[in-house]
């Protein structure tokens, strides 16, 4: 069976699976044995049968997509720019000897402009969301 699970850091396309839940649903409409629907389409049984009793309850649209809230950011657009300005200040204007930024130098960046402490990791993300890295 393909699709088991996610691997970590693996992006997913919710399009396609969306696609896929909706041959299920015309496949079940059509008279389909669950087993069979799920071999076909190439999930667990068990998925199908919860998308069964979901099209059931609610028809195909509660099968669709539906949007993904998550976390809200920490750092608004506003934060953004700031971050960006003393980006281009130069670590130098926050008191450090030397012009090389670091993540630690960005972590403390952040947490001064923003009031947020960040990881490293998480540091370099936004560093490449705003083009840094």
């Amino acid at each position: 069976m393909s699709g088991m699970g996610n691997l970590a850091g693996v992006k997913r396309d919710f399009a396609a699976l969306e696609r896929r839940r909706m041959r299920a649903a015309r496949l079940l409409e059509r008279g389909w044995k669950e087993a069979a629907v799920a071999r076909r389409v190439g999930v667990h049984r068990q998925s199908v049968n919860r998308w069964a009793k979901q099209l059931a309850s609610g028809g195909r649209e509660a099968l669709r997509k539906s949007p993904r809230d998550g976390r809200k950011p920490q750092l608004s657009a506003a934060d953004l720019r700031r971050i960006v300005e003393g980006l281009q200040r130069g670590p130098e204007a926050l008191g450090y000897e030397t012009g090389l930024w670091t993540s630690w130098r960005v972590a403390d960046l952040i947490e001064r402009e923003c009031g947020v402490r960040y990881t490293r990791v998480h540091v370099w993300r936004i560093l490449r969301e705003l083009g840094w890295s």
